[in-house]
């Protein structure tokens, strides 16, 4: 069990305007320059935490020595949750726990699941390996209930997804540097405003920055953000999205901030110039840290099936992705995706889900956990 100790907050550090760096160039040298006239430093007081006090983020609960979470409000949140997910995985679920109903265990049951599997976008791959390993426990186990190739079938879904199953910790940097990515519709700031806020619950301060410069909607949505949880938020009309980024790197070191997340435009895979940049943002980012970033994240719809699988490798071969955020998996038939990933379809390398989503609320947006999403998936 990791535990907090309450710490007196640290005062927090004014940096004055003409020593933030604002300017880069993607060259070999960097050099900074005036802050130009239009900056916009949106700026809100945020906690502050030593950050070997930030511990994983898939940890259910925080604890301090002043305040420990009921047993009760834990267990009803987590029921909460799994409620949330089998009802947005209802449709892809329906189609696969119907089969087990009034049915023998034979031949017949393996081809429907077959079909119910691969009409839930799992992929032809998937589907093989998961069927061989099911039919295997069957057979091993002397299985000859519907009820218990059901639950045969929930073990080996989960063991599958198993590897796409990892804890995002933060603290072991400071501060952390987050780029995210995502195809225009993705729910990229969204999730971003999301993580914010389940970053700040558990105890780390975070600064966004801006760096879809292109849209002034998206600033402003991220800035909307910002206010809503209360965070830092930097960004420059019109700037040059890597300058946007190299700027909040060295803010977030100077204020002393657990994480800075940078935001990103939107693009198709396809828009190769708008992939270069990504690239570009990415090699800025190390000039500013070079360890940095120390996170790439890829959002993806999951309603998209598997063109996430295209959407993946080649943001993957453009910046390196070191984890997916899964938004929209309420109402999708189509949640058998992530075991495509899982089998490394397509030439994939399984990246890991750090979150997924299930709705607009900020509870929604949640760590994966492949026992879970399998209980959810088979019923």
């Amino acid at each position: 069990m990791f535990r907090f100790f309450k710490k007196k907050p640290a005062a927090p550090i004014e940096v004055p305007q003409d020593q933030i760096p604002v300017s880069e160039s993607d060259s070999q040298s960097v050099e900074a320059i005036e802050p130009a006239a239009d900056q916009t430093v949106v700026e809100e007081p945020v906690s502050q935490l030593p950050a070997e006090d930030i511990v994983a983020l898939t940890q259910p609960e925080v604890h301090s020595d002043e305040q420990e979470p009921a047993p009760q409000e834990e267990k009803a949140a987590k029921t909460s949750w799994f409620s949330r997910l089998k009802s947005g995985l209802a449709k892809t679920g329906q189609s696969i726990s119907t089969i087990f109903v009034g049915v023998k265990v034979d031949e017949a049951l393996f081809d429907e699941l077959e079909t119910a599997l691969i009409m839930a976008d799992t992929g032809v791959e998937a589907t093989e390996q998961i069927l061989a390993k099911l039919r295997a426990r069957v057979k091993k186990d002397k299985i000859d209930q519907a009820d218990g190739v059901r639950q045969a079938l929930r073990d080996v879904l989960t063991e599958h997804l198993k590897v796409l199953e990892k804890p995002f910790e933060i603290g072991r940097v400071k501060p952390l540097v987050v780029m995210i990515a995502g195809v225009n519709g993705a729910g990229k700031t969204t999730s971003i405003g999301k993580l914010a806020h389940a970053f700040q619950q558990r105890g780390a301060s975070v600064l966004l920055a801006a760096g879809d410069t292109f849209r002034a909607a998206a600033r402003q949505q991220l800035v909307e953000w910002g206010q809503r949880n209360n965070v830092n938020v930097i960004a420059q009309d019109g700037a040059d999205p890597a300058a946007v980024a190299f700027d909040s790197v060295h803010a977030g070191r100077a204020r002393g901030m657990d994480v800075v997340m940078v935001d990103t435009a939107g693009r198709l895979p396809t828009q190769l110039h708008l992939m270069d940049e990504l690239k570009k943002i990415r090699r800025v980012i190390a000039k500013a840290d070079s360890t940095a970033p120390h996170e790439v994240l890829l959002v993806v719809d999951g309603n998209t099936g598997q063109n996430v699988l295209s959407q993946i490798r080649t943001f993957d071969a453009a910046i390196g992705l070191t984890g997916l955020i899964v938004t929209k998996l309420d109402g999708t038939a189509k949640g058998g995706t992530l075991a495509a990933v899982a089998a490394g379809s397509q030439g994939l390398r399984p990246i890991p889900v750090y979150w997924i989503g299930v709705g607009e609320r900020m509870e929604d947006l949640q760590p994966f956990v492949a026992s879970e999403f399998a209980a959810a998936l088979v019923g």
